[in-house]
């Protein structure tokens, strides 16, 4: 809770330095060979020239801009050689930089050896960003639905503990220095800790006092909101990438283009979460949480210590919150407000599986991500989020208790 209590006390300001504005890129060959000589000029959007850039050995260029605005950045096609832009269209970068922020530019070269696959290939390339995109849904909404199982919670608040893993992770990585592969860990150690101490320090008291869970729902909505604005305060208004793997060139895999950040993210997330329900199936701990989620009154009559089930759950809840959210910053940028953003697909997910249950979570999860990237064949994608909802409505009405869940008799 030490490094907690420092990222949460430290303003952004003092985290990172007076950070000056500017824009940066690296430009490499077919051969991932850096390519030297190479001129970039900046420019304001009503054609000021800012500055011209030129790449060194190692093919990278920086160039500090004034402030923050609106620019543009020219590739001087002349400076490339033998090369070619695999866009001739993209020569001029429109771009917007935000205070404090150094923004990447990527200026593609080369003819590119890519075969695009008409609609199948496409339908490849949404079906694995869905799997992925799932994947980090479910991440983060087992906990929230181990949550609502073992305390009746809607946990409002739960997008925030996703937020928390990033800023966690990245305060780590960046301000301190640490690899992201260990920084991943602590952000991890750090949200199970975040998730005990609101179990202890809040909810385990209100819920001794008797409060409804009407009013507890109405806390965790004003806990998130709190929450929130403390990391806009804290982090800035601006996304901001972890200090490795923030580029990275995609493998061709046939049709399917995929960054190997994200085969790494995937593959983590499937083995975590299978081994999150293998501990459900086969240890004492797992029984134990689904014996509360089940019945907590007569969970305790048969000799478990409810209160200690429920700690375990919001730990381990926080836990995958703050995995998926660094899985969440590594694949968009971490930004203050990426937690609230998933929260709705959480819910939707969790819903749609069926409430309370880990792995109707899961599977509920996984259907919103796939439908969401799938959904952009016949839908703009700004509208994505609302096909998903669409599609946890007419499940719904078919299956009211989710996919998984059991049918209740009210009455």
């Amino acid at each position: 809770m030490v490094g907690v209590s420092i990222l949460l006390a430290t303003p952004v300001a003092a985290q990172a330095g007076d950070e000056a504005e500017g824009v940066r890129g690296t430009i490499v060959d077919d051969d991932d060979e850096p390519v030297q000589g190479v001129e970039i000029t900046v420019s304001h959007a009503d054609g000021e020239t800012v500055g011209t850039a030129t790449t060194g050995a190692d093919g990278v260029f920086e160039l500090e801009v004034p402030g923050p605005g609106d620019y543009t950045a020219t590739i001087d096609v002349d400076t490339l050689g033998d090369l070619t832009l695999r866009n001739p269209d993209r020569a001029t970068l429109e771009f917007p930089v935000r205070e404090g922020q150094e923004r990447t530019l990527l200026f593609p070269l080369g003819e590119g050896d890519r075969v695009v696959g008409g609609t199948l290939g496409r339908v490849l390339q949404l079906l694995v960003e869905g799997i992925k995109f799932g994947l980090i849904i479910a991440m983060a909404a087992v906990g929230l639905s181990l949550i609502f199982g073992t305390t009746g919670l809607i946990n409002f608040a739960h997008g925030e503990m996703v937020t928390f893993g990033a800023l966690a992770g990245w305060y780590v990585n960046v301000n301190l220095g640490l690899h992201l592969i260990p920084a991943t860990a602590v952000a991890v150690l750090a949200g199970g800790l975040a998730g005990t101490a609101l179990d202890r320090g809040l909810w385990r008291p209100l819920r001794r006092r008797g409060t409804g869970l009407i009013a507890l729902l109405v806390i965790s909505i004003g806990l998130g909101l709190l929450v929130r604005y403390v990391f806009l305060y804290q982090f800035g208004g601006n996304t901001r990438p972890f200090a490795q793997y923030a580029v990275q060139r995609a493998v061709d895999l046939g049709p399917i283009a995929i960054a190997p950040k994200d085969i790494i993210s995937i593959a983590l997330s499937l083995v975590v979460l299978a081994g999150v329900g293998v501990a459900l199936l086969r240890t004492r701990a797992g029984k134990a949480m689904r014996a509360v989620a089940d019945n907590p009154d007569l969970a305790a009559s048969s000799g478990i210590d409810v209160d200690r089930v429920i700690l375990l759950v919001w730990f381990f809840g926080g836990a995958l919150a703050a995995f998926g959210g660094v899985l969440l910053g590594l694949t968009e940028q971490v930004s203050w407000q990426m937690g609230v953003q998933l929260l709705l697909l959480m819910f939707a997910g969790v819903i749609l599986g069926g409430l309370g249950t880990a792995f109707g979570a899961l599977v509920g999860s996984f259907v919103v991500g796939l439908f969401i990237q799938l959904s952009t064949l016949v839908v703009a994608p700004e509208l994505k989020n609302v096909g998903a909802l669409a599609i946890l409505i007419l499940i719904l009405l078919v299956r009211p208790q989710g996919l998984l869940g059991q049918p209740e008799r009210l009455g």
